[in-house]
C-alpha cells in the first residue's frame, strides 16, 4: 500500500480557504494521512500558504516525519536545509522530478514512476489509478480518501 500524502491538507477534494491551515493538516494526520505543505520564511518568520504566506506557525510545527515540506522561497528552503535532520522537504516550480531530503522522487505522473517515487495529483492527468499507481512508494493527492 502506497504511503497517502493529503495535498495541503485535502482529503477529499481541494478546499481552497483551507488548504495549508494547521488545523485542517492536523485533521488529515489525525486521519493517518502524510501531508504535504507550502512553506514560506518571510523575515525570519515561518508561514504557510500556496501562493502567499498566509497562516504563521513554529518552525517546530515542521518537525514532524509525515510532513512534506515544499519550500515556496529560498529563505524557506535555506531553513529546512539547517534543519535536514529534522524536517523532510523539497523544492520545486515546475520540474518534472525532484528528489526529496529524504531521498524520495517526487513526480508528475506523465513521466515514470517507480517503488522510489512518490506520483503528485494523479487526478490532473489522463492516467487511471490502476497497478502502475500501487508500485509507487507514495501518491499526493486532493483525494487520498479514494485510495
Amino acid at each position: 500500500m502506497p504511503i497517502l500524502i493529503a495535498h495541503r491538507g485535502n482529503t477529499n477534494g481541494p478546499k481552497k480557504d483551507l488548504e495549508n491551515t494547521p488545523t485542517y493538516i492536523q485533521e488529515a494526520l489525525d486521519k493517518g494521512y502524510n501531508v504535504e505543505i507550502d512553506v514560506w520564511v518571510i523575515n525570519g518568520e515561518v508561514y504557510l500558504g500556496h501562493d502567499s504566506p498566509d497562516y504563521k506557525v513554529l518552525l517546530s510545527f515542521l518537525m514532524n516525519d509525515k510532513l512534506w515540506c515544499h519550500a515556496k522561497n529560498f529563505e524557506a528552503l535555506l531553513l529546512m536545509t539547517k534543519n535536514k535532520n529534522t524536517i523532510h522537504y523539497f523544492s520545486h516550480d515546475s520540474d518534472p522530478y525532484v528528489v526529496t531530503s529524504r531521498g524520495i522522487i517526487w513526480g508528475f505522473p506523465d513521466g515514470k514512476l517507480s517503488e522510489e517515487s512518490v506520483c503528485v495529483m494523479p487526478e490532473m492527468y489522463e492516467r487511471p489509478v490502476d497497478i502502475e499507481l500501487k508500485n509507487v512508494l507514495g501518491i499526493c493527492s486532493d483525494y487520498v480518501d479514494e485510495y
